[in-house]
């Protein structure tokens, strides 16, 4: 009893014990030891290592001894678990605790389309953007919040790495643990790590509007910030906070897989090493994360199932959206058996009582348990640096450790306490209460309800009835301690209703909590016991959760392969062949492909093991070339925010999964030039690819080639059909032509500089990219429409010292013919888009034509995702209005446009020795009557159209398991959500931000 009693007196001083050194007391001093002994107890050192029944001390916030045959010293409490387990306790390697919540409104990627702001409002001597804040310490933001450490420890975690979510570079991260307590004693490393993200937060400043911004103003970032450390001509608090924080461990968030990859190319290009906070979908391209040996935060929040009772919700749902939600449990356990390296967060859970549910079906999926407690304790541990203070049990480590009834990862299994330096915190009591019985409730949005639960052969179970309805509702239902959750889908209604609630009261049993509807509101809920209850018996036990039958597929798209198909040789016999050589469109011949190349062109071919093909009634060509393409591009295709943005890369932001690759392929195009967007004199580097269907952004570019840039003309340049008033210089045609003075001038005199070798000079990757063009390294492409504006550009290249390389969609190309040819500068044009605005007014479908015909070198463009996928009709329209040839109209969709891009040398023609990019043709090419049956890139064959046809039906069977299983999730209770429709994101010249807030197509 004695010691009893001294037990109690510890805990009700506990709050004093922990000496705060400069801090005054109103009274006496009362310091009390905090010595504590847990004896007879299991205890977990670490994944793999567990002491059996051994004794724990604690001595104030640390670990003072641990063993088999640890004595007890004089003086400590002995607490005798009786053989209950003890556990690190949990660390939280990416979490908001603590901070304050920030306006995320911003402009939302407007890119200066509504509000244009070009430098940064705040006061002082801060860097430019506003969205970059290295500066920012969430340390100075930090404060203990009670409710949420309280539901932080009932789950099990201890201490947090807690960061502010706001801007591309974040500044630095506090790690704290979760006592209760003054910030200052909590505190445990107050600069932690430094952060970033691809998302501009609450910035105001108009750059970024897209994420090739992005990633181009965090570069630049980087080299000022090399710049600035060697400088004597400014004081900047962001660059100079920019560079303090490289020594600190580097994290960076991204919530798609694809962003994973921008930012390990961000990694290599600066040399760090990000730990990568991901988006629960790494498992969809595990071969190249594996590669970028990333260590990565993997959340737990996993999607819910799609409530497709409704034919036309079912409709709405993307396979992908189905598939992710099927395979996203399995992604922990497939990261662990292809070996990288990843901590276990609870962030971007709605509840966080969710936790311990998804972690159990996580497990259920293949994550093993030692990897599970390795992810939660000792690998957050490491990125933090934190291995001598958190992580595992050891002397001297901080007293941060869990008591459970039994294996922490057990079903059933019940965690008693969560000790955070050496602090007792009661998650629930030894005594628990069996919950089984009968509650009356009133729950919004349903009414009067009976709630039925059952604890039998320890698994909850539940159901609950409405009114006067006595159908049964089928509830999920999970209980850890004190704390439930239940979720049903209401009848009559679409989504579920979630319940998180805690044993109130014993007596009469009481249970209390919070509810949220289907639409989102949320409102407190009461349910009091009436009843016993006894639950029918069914004679089984709750089975675990099986893996189902998802694969991956590569891209996690609709038409994806299971596995990337491979070059094969391939002998195509005795077809009607186009060569786009001299000899010209030959009868009865054959192709060899080999070792993806064009092997041999001739009759009587032959090969060892080849597959051959009968094209005897087909047509061989070489693959089309689009000159102008905004397919396969990532969260915006204009950098609209300054008028000058050579900076940005399309090549930063390719986007492997878009539809449009596939559907282009049946097309016959092989390669496709991704140009910027219209809204600026001097837009983006361009990006070209090739149509590998599967391969990730880097597998698409075509490698080799000389690279390109766009420039433009004409209304959207002058903002004048943005809507607004706007203050973005230029606002008049003759201000785009001071844009070009202006920005070739000071690119001049940069390069004066660098060949100078001047020691003070800034790295500008803007004027960088200009002075490539002046070098003749990098070409340019305008977008162009009027014949004054054509000539203006022409006239300041002259005298400037550059040269156009191509007009794009010059509608009156016609007109300026004579001028092209003499620069020698290509023209790519609609074939006969006309008067669809008042720059095209004087447009005319001879204009291709009439450029061939006056010696320029002449090609048709898409600039549509659609019209891509036929511009083997778009070239055969010159065969109609002028009369073009058939062969050198077929020339204007393939060799023209390689030379145009100066890639004549491997593709737009069959010639022994260049890439196998091959299409065999049902009809003769230029026909409205041809399909493209197969398509070879690189002499793999990404698109067949019979196999094609086995893929819709597949693809069928696929989407309708997949919709069944959604079915049956919410018949058995599962929370659900409502289908939203994913239109694919097609981009155009004049589409402004990152999800296109303008889709008018004006270009």
């Amino acid at each position: 009893m004695k010691r009893y009693i001294l037990f109690i007196c510890s805990l009700l001083f506990a709050g004093l014990a922990v000496a705060q050194e400069t801090y005054p007391v109103n009274g006496s001093h009362d310091e009390r030891p905090r010595l504590f002994a847990l004896t007879n107890a299991n205890i977990v050192v670490k994944a793999g290592d567990i002491i059996r029944n051994g004794t724990l001390l604690v001595d104030g916030q640390r670990i003072a001894a641990l063993g088999k045959s640890q004595s007890v010293p004089k003086g400590y409490v002995t607490i005798d678990l009786q053989g209950k387990f003890i556990y690190p306790s949990f660390i939280d390697a990416f979490s908001e605790y603590g901070q304050p919540k920030e306006s995320q409104g911003g402009q939302q990627g407007s890119g200066g389309r509504r509000t244009q702001l070009f430098e940064s409002t705040k006061k002082g001597a801060y860097g430019w953007n506003e969205a970059i804040r290295p500066e920012t310490a969430a340390k100075a933001r930090f404060t203990v919040d009670q409710k949420q450490s309280e539901e932080l420890k009932k789950i099990g975690f201890g201490a947090i790495q807690s960061i502010v979510r706001d801007g591309i570079a974040r500044g630095s991260s506090v790690v704290a643990t979760l006592a209760e307590a003054r910030e200052n004693e909590v505190i445990i490393l107050p600069e932690a790590g430094a952060h970033y993200s691809f998302s501009k937060g609450s910035a105001q400043t108009s750059y970024p509007s897209s994420l090739m911004g992005t990633i181009a103003l965090l570069r630049q970032t980087y080299y000022d910030s090399q710049w600035y450390a060697t400088q004597q001509k400014e004081y900047n608090m962001s660059l100079e906070a920019f560079g303090k924080l490289q020594s600190l461990p580097q994290f960076f968030e991204v919530d798609d897989v694809l962003d994973i990859f921008r930012a390990d190319q961000i990694a290599k290009e600066f040399g760090k090493s990000y730990i990568i906070k991901t988006g629960g979908d790494a498992y969809q391209r595990l071969a190249d994360i594996k590669a970028t040996n990333a260590s990565l935060i993997v959340p737990l929040d996993f999607p819910k199932a799609y409530d497709v009772e409704d034919p036309a919700d079912a409709r709405n749902v993307t396979l992908a959206q189905l598939k992710h939600w099927e395979m996203a449990p399995a992604n922990p356990a497939m990261l662990e058996k292809s070996g990288i390296r990843f901590a276990i967060s609870p962030i971007g859970l709605d509840n966080l009582r969710d936790f311990w549910i998804n972690l159990r079906l996580a497990l259920d999926h293949g994550l093993s348990q030692e990897y599970a407690l390795r992810a939660l304790t000792e690998i957050p541990a490491e990125m933090l640096g934190l291995s001598d203070k958190l992580g595992t049990l050891e002397k001297g480590k901080l007293a941060n450790f869990i008591i459970a009834s039994d294996t922490l990862f057990k079903e059933g299994t019940v965690i008693y306490e969560n000790w955070v330096q050496g602090k007792k915190f009661v998650v629930t009591r030894s005594s628990a209460k069996d919950i089984t019985g009968e509650y009356v409730a009133n729950i919004p949005g349903i009414g009067p309800a009976r709630l039925f639960i059952d604890e039998g052969k320890g698994k909850l179970t539940a159901h609950l009835t409405t009114g006067g309805d006595t159908t049964e509702t089928k509830v999920t239902a999970t209980r850890t301690g004190d704390l439930l959750s239940f979720s049903f889908n209401p009848k009559g209604q679409q989504g579920s209703t979630r319940i998180s609630g805690y044993i109130a009261d014993d007596d009469p049993l009481t249970l209390k909590g919070e509810v949220v509807e289907p639409d989102g509101r949320s409102s407190s809920w009461m349910a009091a016991y009436t009843d016993s209850y006894t639950a029918k018996t069914s004679g089984s036990q709750r089975k675990k959760e099986s893996v189902g039958k998802g694969e991956v597929i590569y891209p996690f798209v609709a038409y994806g392969n299971a596995a990337l198909p491979q070059a094969e040789t391939v002998l195509i016999k005795n077809a009607t062949v186009w060569t786009n050589e001299g000899e010209g469109t030959l009868q009865h011949t054959d192709v060899l492909l080999a070792d993806g190349k064009i092997k041999a062109v001739g009759q009587n071919l032959s090969a060892a093991g080849a597959k051959v093909i009968d094209g005897t009634g087909k047509h061989v060509t070489p693959g089309i070339i689009d000159e102008h393409s905004h397919i396969a591009i990532s969260r915006g295709v204009n950098e609209g925010s300054h008028s000058v943005t050579a900076e940005v890369r399309i090549g930063d932001v390719i986007n492997s999964e878009d539809i449009n690759i596939y559907r282009q392929l049946a097309g016959g195009v092989t390669t496709s030039h991704l140009l910027h967007g219209s809204a600026n004199s001097i837009g983006g580097q361009s990006q070209l690819i090739k149509l590998r269907w599967g391969q990730n952004p880097e597998g698409l570019k075509f490698g080799g080639n000389d690279g390109f840039i766009k420039f433009a003309l004409g209304e959207n340049v002058k903002q004048s059909n943005w809507g607004i008033t706007g203050t973005r210089f230029p606002q008049t045609r003759m201000g785009v032509e001071q844009v070009f003075y202006d920005a070739f001038t000071r690119a001049k005199e940069y390069k004066a500089r660098v060949v100078a070798d001047d020691p003070t000079l800034r790295r500008d990757l803007t004027l960088e990219t200009l002075v490539e063009i002046l070098d003749k390294k990098r070409f340019i492409t305008c977008h162009s429409y009027v014949q004054s504006e054509i000539n203006m550009l022409m006239h300041v290249g002259d005298s400037m010292g550059f040269k156009v390389n191509t007009f794009t969609h010059i509608l009156e190309g016609y007109k300026v013919a004579d001028e092209m040819a003499g620069r020698q500068i290509a023209g790519a044009s609609f074939a006969d888009w006309w008067a669809y605005k008042m720059e095209v007014q004087e447009a005319i479908p001879y204009n291709a034509y009439l450029m061939h015909k006056r010696n320029v070198l002449t090609a048709i463009n898409s600039d549509d995702a659609e019209m891509a996928r036929r511009l083997n009709q778009e070239a055969a329209k010159a065969v109609k209005y002028g009369g073009v040839s058939e062969e050198e109209a077929l020339k204007m969709v393939t060799l023209n446009v390689a030379e145009i891009l100066h890639i004549d040398d491997r593709v737009g023609s069959l010639a022994p020795g260049k890439d196998a990019d091959v299409v065999i043709w049902s009809d003769m090419p230029l026909s409205i009557y041809a399909k493209a049956e197969k398509t070879f890139v690189d002499g793999v064959k990404y698109w067949d159209i019979d196999e094609d046809a086995a893929k819709q039906q597949a693809l069928k069977a696929e989407k309708g398991r997949l919709i069944r299983k959604s079915l049956q999730a919410k018949s058995k209770g599962s929370v659900t959500q409502r289908t939203v429709a994913q239109p694919n994101m097609e981009y155009h010249c004049d589409t402004i931000g990152e999800i296109g807030e303008f889709e008018e197509y004006m270009d």
